[in-house]
């Protein structure tokens, strides 16, 4: 029986397509390879994870200083305390590590010297830094480390007892002994900056860490705000 035209026309054609499909098929493969490559440079990375924020140290505040979470939300950073300290003791960190941006004082460069009048209280446009009775100001409390004072040793230093500016409400010598008396001490720094060992055998333990370790009820009455 003779071949049906027809059909054989039929199988030509699908012969001819199919080797075009294939054809265009390996033709479009390295195209898809780019898409595919193209589509993975498109997807977001997995970024690195955000670095920690820089732990802060906690800091001495001025006196007359708000507790800490008051002090930050009242206090703008307008810089009169620092300008009208006498002894240039109160610092502002412009880059925000030390106290956060806001004054505080290291007693390291300098201390407070409790001056007349205690200016920087009654200069604080915002109030921040309350005006409050000598014998009320927190700013800290000395804690004195009997292994690194010269004393341990047989040295008779007394300069911390020296050039405190409350004299024995604060601090004194009893029985060859630093004896610190916390309803006394305010915090001011000066033995700190006068102590002449490294590391420091008396340090002033910042009134944030103070309100921390002790009830908020804790001498609330000695405190401003």
């Amino acid at each position: 029986m003779p071949d049906d035209p027809i059909m054989n026309r039929r199988r030509f054609f699908r012969a001819g397509l199919r080797e075009l499909l294939e054809k265009v098929q390996e033709a479009m493969e390295p195209l898809a390879n780019a898409m595919s490559q193209f589509e993975a440079l498109e997807q977001p990375r997995p970024t690195a994870p955000r670095p920690l924020p820089v732990s802060r140290p906690p800091v001495i505040r001025p006196p007359g200083a708000l507790p800490e979470p008051q002090f930050r939300q009242t206090c703008t950073r307008c810089g009169e305390c620092v300008r009208v300290c006498p002894v240039q003791c109160i610092r502002v960190d412009e880059s925000g590590y030390e106290g956060a941006g806001y004054p505080y004082i290291d007693v390291e460069y300098a201390a407070c010297v409790v001056c007349d009048g205690l200016v920087c209280m009654s200069n604080c446009p915002p109030g921040a830094l309350v005006p409050t009775p000598l014998a009320q100001i927190r700013m800290g409390t000395a804690r004195w480390h009997e292994y690194l004072c010269l004393r341990y040793n047989g040295n008779d230093c007394n300069i911390c007892v020296e050039r405190c500016p409350l004299g024995s409400a604060a601090i004194r010598l009893v029985d060859n002994r630093i004896e610190i008396d916390e309803r006394g001490c305010i915090g001011c720094g000066m033995c700190q900056h006068a102590c002449p060992t490294t590391p420091r055998s008396i340090v002033v333990v910042p009134q944030s860490l103070n309100d921390l370790a002790q009830p908020a009820s804790d001498g609330a009455a000695d405190r401003p705000g």
